[in-house]
C-alpha cells in the first residue's frame, strides 16, 4: 500500500440504506467516510426495493426495529420538503392456516367481506382469510437515501464510489488500539473501525480483515412493473400470499408485482430469469382480476440473510475494530433508521439497547 491519503475514524464498507444510514447518525459526532464499490449509491438491494415498510412482518426483535424506524423517519420528515412515508396498509392473504401462521404483531384478521371491500380485484374463492396491518406504509426510498447522503455531507462526513475494498491491513497501537488500513478504490484510509455494511458480499469482505464469514446468504427477489385493464385505487393496501407466492401494490396506474422468490445466488448483479415474470403475471392474473396486459420493466435484487433470518449487528468477537452491519435480508428499509441507532450507541459509547444488542450479536450461538 501507499501513502495514507485519508484518515477518518469509522470507515463504513457500502452505501446501500444500511451504510448510509449509520453513516448519517454518526456525522458530526465523529470522524465518517463511506467506501462504496459501485459508481452509484444504492446500487444493488437498496435500488430495487418494494418500498413498504410493515411493522408486523418479521421476527420480534425486526418488528421492534420497524416501528422504531418508523418514529426516526416521521421525525426527520418535518425537515424535508417532499414527505418520506405515505399511508399504504398491508393485506395478508391466503387459507386459515397460512394466514394464522403468519399474521404477528401489528396484523389483525379481518372477515372475507372486509377482504374484498379492500381489495375487489381479488378471486374470493382463492383467499378464504386474511389480515390487515394498518400501521403499514409506503415509502419513497429515493427521498430517504438522499437524505442521509446530504446529512453526511452537510456534517462534515465523506462518501467515496466506485471505490471496491482490495486490500486491507491492522496496524496494532500501545494500549491495545490500533488502526486499519484500508485500500477502497484509489483511496488509501486509515480508520479506528471499519463497518461491514457490504449487503450480499459481506462475507467476501470480512474475509479481507481475517473476520470469519457467518454464512450470510444471498436470495434473489424479482419484481416487475406491469400494465394493467383495471388500475388499483391510489388507498390500496399491498397485498402478499401468505404462502408467499406473490405480493403486488399499485403503483401509479400501473401495478408492481413480485413472485416473493427466495432462490440462493452468488453475490452478483442479478437480472431476472426467463420465464420468472412470465410464470408471476399468469399467476396474479389466475387469482385477481388486474388483467394484466403487458411488463414495462423488471429487475431482481438479493436479500442477504443469516441462518436464524436476523441481521448481524456488533463488534467482531475476534478480529479489532471490525463491525458487522451485515444481513438485513428483507428488512433493510424498514430496520434501517432503528439498526443504526442502535450501532451508533455501541460505535459511540457502547450503551446500546441490550436485548437487540443480543439478538443481533455476530457472538450469537448458531452463526
Amino acid at each position: 500500500m501507499g501513502e495514507i491519503l485519508v484518515d477518518c475514524d469509522i470507515l463504513v464498507v457500502g452505501g446501500g440504506i444500511a451504510g448510509l444510514s449509520l453513516a448519517s447518525a454518526l456525522a458530526g459526532r465523529t470522524g465518517v467516510l463511506v467506501a462504496e464499490a459501485e459508481p452509484t449509491l444504492g446500487f444493488h438491494t437498496s435500488s430495487r426495493s418494494a418500498r413498504q415498510l410493515i411493522p408486523s412482518y418479521g421476527p420480534a426483535v425486526v418488528q421492534d426495529l420497524t416501528v422504531r424506524t418508523l418514529a426516526l423517519i416521521r421525525a426527520l420528515e418535518v425537515h424535508l420538503p417532499d414527505p418520506v412515508l405515505k399511508a399504504r396498509s398491508f393485506l395478508l392473504v391466503g387459507s386459515e392456516e397460512t394466514v394464522r401462521d403468519r399474521a404477528s404483531g401489528h396484523m389483525h384478521p379481518i372477515p372475507p367481506a372486509q377482504m374484498m371491500a379492500l381489495a375487489p380485484e381479488l378471486k374470493p374463492e382463492c383467499f378464504p382469510a386474511a389480515g390487515l396491518d394498518t400501521t403499514s406504509v409506503g415509502c419513497d426510498t429515493d427521498v430517504l437515501m438522499e437524505y442521509h447522503r446530504r446529512r453526511i455531507l452537510d456534517r462534515g462526513g465523506r462518501i467515496l464510489t466506485g471505490s471496491p475494498v482490495r486490500s486491507a491491513r491492522f496496524e496494532p497501537g500501545a494500549d491495545d488500539a490500533g488502526r486499519w488500513i484500508t485500500e477502497a478504490g484509489e483511496e488509501i484510509i486509515a480508520s479506528r473501525v471499519v463497518v461491514n455494511a457490504a449487503g450480499a458480499w459481506a462475507d467476501q469482505l470480512a474475509a479481507l480483515y481475517s473476520a470469519r464469514p457467518r454464512g450470510l446468504q444471498p436470495y434473489r427477489r424479482t419484481a416487475a412493473v406491469v400494465d394493467v385493464e383495471h388500475p388499483l385505487s391510489e388507498n390500496a393496501p399491498m397485498v402478499a400470499d401468505a404462502d408467499e407466492t406473490f405480493y403486488y401494490r399499485a403503483e401509479g396506474r400501473q401495478v408492481l408485482i413480485s413472485p416473493s422468490e427466495s432462490v440462493p445466488s452468488e453475490p452478483m448483479d442479478a437480472r431476472p430469469r426467463s420465464g420468472d415474470v412470465e410464470a408471476l403475471v399468469e399467476l396474479v392474473n389466475s387469482v385477481t382480476t388486474l388483467g394484466i396486459t403487458g411488463v414495462v420493466r423488471s429487475w431482481t435484487g438479493l436479500r442477504t440473510q443469516t441462518a436464524d433470518g436476523l441481521p448481524v449487528v456488533g463488534y467482531d468477537d475476534v478480529v479489532p475494530g471490525f463491525f458487522w452491519l451485515a444481513g438485513q435480508g428483507g428488512y433493510g428499509f424498514q430496520t434501517s433508521s432503528g439498526i443504526a441507532e442502535l450501532a451508533a450507541a455501541m460505535l459511540l459509547d457502547g450503551t446500546p439497547d441490550s436485548s437487540a444488542a443480543e439478538a443481533l450479536s455476530p457472538a450469537r450461538t448458531g452463526l
